[in-house]
């Protein structure tokens, strides 16, 4: 069983019909690589681009390891108090607007291409 697998059957609900449509997303639709670190999925490309993370409620938050460099401009991405990362909330796979996350993915992809390892 894969770790992305795994991670699923600790999942009920919307947390796994989220995880399971934004993996897809994230993999198929934008070509990110996937790792499990700290027990949750990271996608990465050069270096870590984001990650999905069960959040209390019943919801999965989808944060990028550059948050603080997005520019935001679709208004979803959260700081939470953080310095470095932000992330977008979601409680049910209807509220998932494909474009404006697709967009935000997208940004974090330029980011990272231009990261220097």
């Amino acid at each position: 069983m894969s770790g992305i697998e795994h991670f699923k059957l600790a999942l009920q609900g919307q947390q796994k019909a989220i995880v399971t449509y934004l993996h897809h997303r994230i993999i198929e639709r934008h070509g990110l690589e996937i790792k499990m670190n700290y027990e949750i999925p990271m996608y990465y490309r050069k270096s870590w681009v984001c990650y999905l993370n069960p959040i209390k409620k019943n919801g999965i938050e989808l944060a990028f390891i550059k948050g603080h460099r997005l520019s935001n401009e679709q208004g979803l991405l959260s700081m939470k108090n953080r310095k470095l990362v932000a992330g977008i909330d979601l409680f049910d796979v209807s509220e998932i607007e494909e474009r404006e996350i697709d967009e935000i993915i997208q940004e974090a992809i330029i980011l990272d291409d231009l990261y220097k390892k």
